[in-house]
């Protein structure tokens, strides 16, 4: 596999998180294609993404010009052809095995053998995800952390075959998005899920346990070990059934009883209370996502 001048990136899957890194792929001044799956679908991930660079705009993080310009360069489709063109292609969709290994199967067919793909994923394996491609070399995980535009680490993950050409590439990438790429072998979680989940598990069970009030277990966190969100929040803002699946992922792969997930967190999550997004989690918050009943002495430190 020959190194290409990184110019075109490839975004398949208009959620959260690509709408995210198609934002900093801009950003960064490289062409962005985001693909997603009808027109209908196409038109919302488009107005989602300019109403979060209005949000930005309002915090004084961005100016009117920098927003044209980063719009610029993002072209949205229903398409999957349009990426054929592009010289690195990132798949964001849902967290779920079977149908990343379809879209995967389908980009194998499609690109050129030469164009690494990245499979955005927090707990999947990459080696299986890779299994019976036509060219599993070129598969390289990475887990970007949300949101992408701001955090500085991102985790690329070697599969059992990925190449070191592949690998090389996403590295590159990585640096050229100004963050600091973590090479990785694969392991249930990687690094940041694997060791931040307990951690949230365990706040869980101290609320349960009615040691200290969800409020009083982040503050303490956020002030203690200077977290810019406490543990509980950040699990609102992530999705706490988003959360659940990942425990539940890593518990079934592990045996490990320390991911198991804690039964408040099953009970918010049947209740239909999974967060930021849908008004209630462990906190309630607006329509804008923002956190209602916050202690006046918790002062909120978003970027």
């Amino acid at each position: 596999m020959s190194e290409r001048e990184l110019q075109h990136i490839g975004v398949i899957g208009g959620g959260m998180m690509g709408r995210s890194i198609a934002t900093k792929v801009s950003q960064a001044g490289l062409q962005v294609v985001v693909r997603d799956l009808d027109e209908a679908r196409v038109a919302e991930v488009k107005a989602r993404l300019e109403s979060s660079l209005d949000r930005q705009i309002e915090r004084w993080a961005m100016t009117q010009s920098e927003r044209k310009a980063t719009l610029s360069r993002i072209v949205f489709t229903p398409d999957l052809h349009a990426a054929a063109s592009c010289d690195l292609v990132i798949e964001t969709i849902h967290e779920d095995f079977e149908a990343k290994r379809s879209l995967l199967a389908e980009l194998d067919n499609l690109l050129d053998p030469s164009i690494p793909v990245i499979v955005n994923t927090s707990t999947l394996s990459i080696t299986e995800l890779a299994q019976g491609l036509a060219h599993p070399g070129r598969i390289v995980g990475m887990h970007f952390l949300y949101p992408v535009t701001t955090t500085r680490v991102v985790e690329v993950v070697r599969g059992q075959v990925t190449d070191n050409e592949a690998f090389e590439q996403v590295r590159k990438f990585a640096r050229v998005l100004g963050k600091v790429p973590i090479e990785e072998f694969e392991s249930p979680g990687f690094v940041t899920t694997r060791v931040m989940l307990p951690l949230i598990n365990e706040a869980v069970q101290v609320v349960m346990e009615g040691v200290a009030t969800a409020a009083e277990v982040d503050l303490c966190m956020k002030l203690g070990y200077d977290f810019r969100l406490g543990p509980l929040e950040w699990a609102d803002r992530i999705g706490l059934h988003k959360v659940h699946n990942w425990l539940e992922h890593l518990f079934q792969e592990t045996g490990d009883p320390k991911f198991r997930p804690c039964p408040l967190l099953r009970k918010l999550v049947r209740a239909g209370h999974h967060g930021a997004r849908w008004g209630q989690g462990f906190f309630r918050y607006d329509e804008e996502r923002n956190r209602l009943d916050r202690p006046a002495d918790d002062t909120p430190q978003l970027g």
